[in-house]
């Protein structure tokens, strides 16, 4: 396929969604269903309450989200709890009233001149982006709409309920502030969360849910546990510290016994990359603002943002036979995007991250077998940890690259792999990517909340045409590979974070940074609970010993605190017996055995990577 065709689909594929801070993004109400609409509605009535109780507020922007919905408020001062309640109040005052949401369509400079008069200068940005956008399309400024409800009128796309009566069962949750679009350099105002849900029972469990979710929270169980930290000296990057990097080296070191198994072999490519390569990408014109730019010596570079494109440039350094597909090609990239600073949020949205990224080239012939291949990869993995997986398959969209035939053969290959891999799994028809059908896999939490974290995507055209890779076929010609991109933990920080809330710090043993903590009754019992950590740490356990003055009693809570799977209390009676009796976690008791004994137990439990 011609150069100028990949230029012009990766354009429509990077642009499609609005541009970070637009106003398209900022008139995005997230209504698409029943509870966005109904949500997005309780936004309004929650502005209207906030207007009422505090005149001259100004607005910002209130969308719905995932169980809930906020809108952002430049106040004159913080907002206490008791403030929470009082706007409650007032909110419950319009849903008794039962006004109807209105549509009503305006001229562009009516609406701004309105705005203007209103003093609701955020509301007027909006606006100006809106000509901004039209004037660079060299289309007149557009029309806009609004919603009114009682004497409440809102800027906005919608939809909404029929009325504020239709709202049900509501709260709000909680006061956070939040950079006007993002950046620090803007405006800090004070974003109101709240939800709204069809029952009274079903708010009750999403209470419930969302403080079993502030009691898991990765931040608190990271500094809790000792696992990581973040710095203001580099922003969106986690400090890994030594039990939480130990947590790391297990879920790398699992996935590369896995790759090693399967044929993979590792590579690891330069953190820094002239902006050449991202040319000839696309992703230089199209991806630059995510992308931390340098300059050396009169040559600008980047901190690569993904792998893939590094992974053409060894694919290309010899000449490739059908003999030698498939190629599978791992990398532990270290990966920098420029995300804005007020979206930052833990390890789960960070500007430095480690990703688990394969590139496997294959013939045609091979999808089939590599795509049954990968989804066993899948379960194995996520069999680890016990985290029920969804496979979505999304197929073909409108605009395409490749061959038809080629895509319809792909898809025929990935759907059939799907049925006969027994995996949970649904169609996405035409949401693939512009140049790949594309499985996505979700996973389900202990608190039944979604994660989307790994990703295989069968590459006809992309990498293959834009970096004009080739092998030579059986019959001596030269043609094209396919490229599968996968990512099975996805990032690394992210699926950390994502472990950390789902167990709520307590790992299982195979992935525990800490294993066992020896726990002597006394000093006498120090030289003995030295030899047997010496022992356990002989068949690769991660063991220590407390070896500190505290009490017994503390020391055995300070372990339940640090959520250690293992505890071994050492005293005379064990040291003359010769071994320990084993503590669980969860108080199960086992009798004594000898150190050998519960080392070779140990190592064969660490090995089997149970999630019991």
């Amino acid at each position: 396929m011609a150069e100028e065709a990949v230029q012009a689909a990766l354009e429509e594929e990077l642009l499609a969604a609005p541009t970070r801070g637009s106003a398209d993004e900022l008139l995005d109400a997230g209504a698409a269903d029943h509870f966005g609409r109904m949500r997005h509605s309780a936004a309004h009535v929650m502005a209207e309450a906030v207007m009422r109780l505090f005149p001259g507020v100004k607005l910002g922007i209130g969308p719905a989200i995932t169980d809930g919905f906020y809108y952002d408020f430049l106040l004159e001062r913080p907002l206490t709890p008791e403030d929470l309640a009082s706007i409650e109040a007032e909110m419950a005052k319009s849903i008794a009233a039962n006004h109807t949401f209105k549509l009503d369509e305006h001229a562009f400079d009516d609406a701004r001149a309105k705005l203007v008069k209103l003093d609701q200068a955020f509301k007027v940005e909006i606006m100006d982006d809106l000509a901004t956008k039209a004037a660079a399309a060299g289309q007149p400024k557009p029309n806009v709409t609004t919603y009114t409800h009682g004497e409440f009128q809102d800027l906005c796309r919608g939809p909404h309920v029929e009325s504020t009566g239709k709202i049900g069962p509501y709260k709000l949750l909680s006061v956070a502030g939040a950079y006007w679009r993002g950046k620090s350099d803007r405006p800090m105002l004070q974003r109101i969360y709240g939800t709204a849900w069809d029952t009274q029972d079903e708010l009750d469990q999403f209470i419930w849910r969302r403080d079993e979710m502030k009691k898991r929270d990765h931040r608190r169980l990271g500094v809790a546990l000792d696992l990581f930290s973040f710095h203001d000296v580099s922003p969106g990057s986690a400090f890994w510290h030594p039990k939480g990097q130990l947590l790391w080296r297990t879920l790398e070191g699992a996935m590369r016994d896995l790759q090693d198994a399967r044929g993979y072999q590792e590579i690891s490519t330069p953190i820094i990359v002239s902006k050449r390569l991202w040319e000839q990408s696309g992703h230089w014109e199209l991806y630059r603002e995510n992308m931390f730019v340098i300059e050396s010596e009169g040559e600008q570079f980047s901190l690569k943002p993904m792998n893939c494109p590094e992974s053409t440039v060894i694919y290309k350094t010899k000449t490739r036979s059908y003999r030698d597909l498939p190629l599978r090609l791992a990398e532990y990239g270290r990966l920098h995007r420029n995300e804005l600073s007020g979206t930052l949020s833990g390890l789960t949205r960070v500007r430095h991250f480690i990703q688990d990224d394969g590139h496997i080239y294959v013939r045609p012939d091979q999808i089939e077998s590599e795509i049954d291949a990968l989804l066993g990869e899948v379960a194995t993995v996520y069999g680890w940890f016990d985290l029920p997986v969804e496979l979505v398959f999304s197929t073909k969209p409108a605009k395409a690259l490749g061959d038809p035939k080629l895509w319809e053969k792909a898809e025929a290959m990935i759907e059939s792999a799907l049925k006969r891999s027994g995996a949970k799994w649904r169609l996405n028809a035409g949401d693939g990517a512009f140049y790949a059908p594309k499985i996505d896999i979700i996973v389900r939490d202990a608190l039944g909340r979604e994660w989307q974290t790994a990703t295989i995507q069968v590459d006809l055209a992309m990498l293959p045409e834009r970096f004009d890779l080739e092998y030579v076929d059986e019959a001596g010609e030269r043609v094209r590979p396919i490229a599968i991109h996968r990512a099975i933990y996805g990032s690394l920080e992210r699926f950390i974070g994502i472990l950390v809330e789902h167990y709520a710090g307590a790992f299982p043993f195979w992935l525990a940074p800490e294993q066992v903590v020896i726990i002597p009754i006394s000093d006498r019992h120090e030289e003995a609970a030295a030899a047997g950590a010496a022992t356990l740490r002989a068949a690769g356990i991660r063991v220590s010993v407390d070896a500190s003055s505290a009490r017994m009693q503390n020391k055995i809570r300070l372990a339940q605190e640090q959520k250690v799977p293992l505890m071994l209390v050492l005293g005379d009676k064990e040291i003359e017996a010769g071994g320990a009796a084993p503590r669980w976690r969860d108080g199960t008791q086992e009798p004594a055995t000898s150190w050998e004994a519960l080392a070779a137990t140990l190592a064969a439990k660490a090995a089997s990577r149970s999630a019991s």
